[in-house]
């Protein structure tokens, strides 16, 4: 079989785009797949962080301004987001929506990795949680040290061929490991990358994005909002919001210690004079920087409540102007020199 452009056999996502909401849509890698360019995410806040009625809330809420693409992996909760998200979108068309979930991560003492066993067994549970027979995207959560590479990507081909993914990617696999797999001869070929991307967090587009376009590879960035700091809700010397990520006993952890000292505080308050010259609001001026690469065909965002979905995505399609943008790097650049 040739998979140069060949996915499982599915057909093609519609696009959705109410009147209301003029969400934008881009192709993702080599595939036939248009997805919005706000993804909603399960990562911290579907695994446990919020109660389940709000998850479903926050899903519906997508849905309805036009959002198709949902991201999750096994690992979240081990198991409890995609659970989560198989319910949220239960009844809901499945042709009108993309759905992405990973493996690699402990499900168990035993069930890690990314062997050709694992990505088998993993697959199939994952399908039985999200209430589906396939998924668009099935990524590599991390590379797998332990495990040929060839193994991965023919198990990985094999799912593809029997229709249980229309497509393959990868989340934060270092540049060689990516060359690595683009070499190897009559395997379904990688259409996403997911780093980690945002004003904060800049590094993957110096190296990572050029050599993925060169594999027809897009990106799928996650914490484009630097885990809620770029929201502007920290502010320098204040306590913490009582119902922010980083007050939270599951989801402050994640959340680098850097960011929330005075520095960094005072540079992101910096920015929101900025982001008030474009029009947008800081969080949507943020996702504006993410999204003003072209080999990024996604942000993926985290919702608590179905008012952040809407807030995130109304500012979509603006134009900014790129001097912003600059003043806005250089903000931030002298925050984490200092």
């Amino acid at each position: 079989m040739e998979f140069a452009r060949i996915s499982g056999g599915r057909t093609a996502c519609p696009i959705h785009e109410p009147r209301s909401y003029p969400l934008k849509y881009r192709q993702l890698g080599d595939s036939d797949m248009q997805i919005s360019v706000i993804a909603l995410g399960s990562w911290l806040t579907y695994s446990g962080g919020i109660e389940q009625s709000q998850a479903i809330a926050c899903v519906r809420k997508a849905l309805d301004v036009g959002i198709n693409f949902f991201d999750t992996a096994n690992v979240y909760g081990r198991g409890v987001a995609e659970t989560v998200l198989g319910e949220a979108l239960k009844g809901v068309d499945r042709s009108s929506y993309m759905l992405a979930t990973k493996v690699f991560g402990a499900m168990s003492d035993t069930d890690k990795g990314l062997s050709r066993a694992q990505i088998f067994k993993q697959l199939d549970a994952s399908l039985v949680r999200l209430q589906t027979d396939y998924v668009d995207l099935y990524q590599c959560h991390r590379y797998d040290n332990d495990t040929p590479i060839e193994e991965t990507m023919e198990a990985l081909t094999e799912v593809v061929k029997q229709g249980k993914v229309r497509y393959i990617g990868f989340s934060e696999w270092p540049l060689d490991k990516i060359e690595a797999a683009a070499e190897l001869d009559h395997m379904a070929p990688f259409v996403s990358s997911q780093p980690q991307y945002s004003l904060l967090w800049s590094y993957p587009q110096a190296e990572i994005f050029p050599r993925c376009a060169d594999f027809g590879i897009t990106q799928i960035v996650w914490s484009p909002l630097a885990q809620g700091i770029l929201t502007g809700k920290y502010k320098p010397g204040a306590s913490m919001p009582a119902d922010s990520r980083a007050s939270s006993a599951s989801m402050g952890a994640q959340v680098p210690k850097q960011w929330l000292e005075a520095p960094m505080l005072e540079a992101v308050e910096k920015l929101k004079p900025i982001a008030a010259e474009a029009g947008l609001t800081l969080a949507q001026f943020a996702l504006a920087w993410v999204l003003r690469q072209a080999n990024v065909s996604a942000a993926i965002i985290g919702a608590s409540r179905p008012e952040q979905v809407e807030e995130n995505t109304a500012g979509i399609g603006r134009q900014v102007n790129h001097e912003l943008f600059y003043q806005a790097e250089a903000i931030i650049a002298a925050a984490l020199a200092g």
